[in-house]
């Protein structure tokens, strides 16, 4: 072979000499500032992720959501209630300015701006600065917004009734009545049925199953009322009167 002459090796500079197989980086150079994505982070996410997901199963056995009486479409008289994390929200409906003809500023164009604004912050804050008190203006929104989710929720768990929330939903055993009998028909032909529900089953009153009641005590409350039922509800005759006065006092849910 001449000098000069034989093989020669060209180099391409998107080819590394020495290929490396897959392995993670060595991050030794940073420590406690960062490690591989596989399986090191993966790996304590799920960690964390399974003791979250076992400590919520366990609160959900420990303490189970209360349920209620099955929905009935037909009582104008149930107030519902949402989920303590809309409580803020409910709460906003109830004021004037948030109600009535004014309902859709509450319901849509106050939490639609809200949305929006949250929408729009990394558009109109692009500042690099972390520190809260070097960002007055985020800071601030949020503040702000706390606030007025933390009093809203508040004055909403204060001001409903839960007594009467709880008689409303509680499950109660249907009470077996023949709707062609005399004594129903005398109380579908009275005011009663408006207050205690076309199966005796309660609405702004009571049930009227299971009271432990005497015919004399049901007689005397028709009259006089009792509690928030004010006197002189019974308008009909004092015979009927006393046929269903008998018949609320033997009448017994589940029978």
């Amino acid at each position: 072979m001449h000098r000069g002459k034989g093989m020669k090796f060209v180099g391409d500079s998107r080819i590394p000499a020495n290929r490396k197989s897959n392995v993670p980086k060595d991050y030794s150079e940073y420590p406690g500032k960062t490690e591989a994505f596989w399986p090191n982070f993966l790996l304590k996410e799920w960690i964390i992720g399974a003791i979250f997901l076992i400590g919520y199963l366990i609160l959900t056995v420990a303490h189970p959501s209360p349920l209620e009486r099955q929905a009935d479409p037909t009582d104008t008289t149930y107030i519902p209630l949402p989920d303590w994390y809309f409580l803020f929200m409910y709460q906003l409906l109830k004021y004037e300015f948030a109600s009535g003809p004014y309902n859709v500023i509450g319901a849509i164009v106050m939490p639609g701006l809200a949305v929006g604004a949250l929408m729009l912050v990394p558009f109109m804050d692009t500042s690099k600065e972390r520190r809260p008190f070097k960002r007055p203006l985020p800071t601030g929104f949020m503040l702000l917004a706390f606030a007025a989710i933390f009093y809203l929720t508040w004055e909403s768990v204060v001001n409903h009734n839960w007594e009467q929330a709880k008689a409303q939903g509680e499950i109660r055993e249907e009470v077996s009545f023949d709707p062609e009998s005399a004594e129903y028909q005398i109380y579908a032909g009275s005011s009663c049925i408006q207050c205690h529900g076309d199966a005796f089953q309660g609405a702004l009153g009571p049930a009227l199953a299971d009271t432990g009641l005497t015919a004399e005590e049901i007689v005397d409350i028709a009259h006089n009322g009792v509690g928030t039922m004010p006197a002189g509800q019974w308008t009909g005759s004092e015979e009927d009167l006393q046929v269903l006065a008998e018949f609320l006092a033997n009448l017994k849910s589940g029978e």
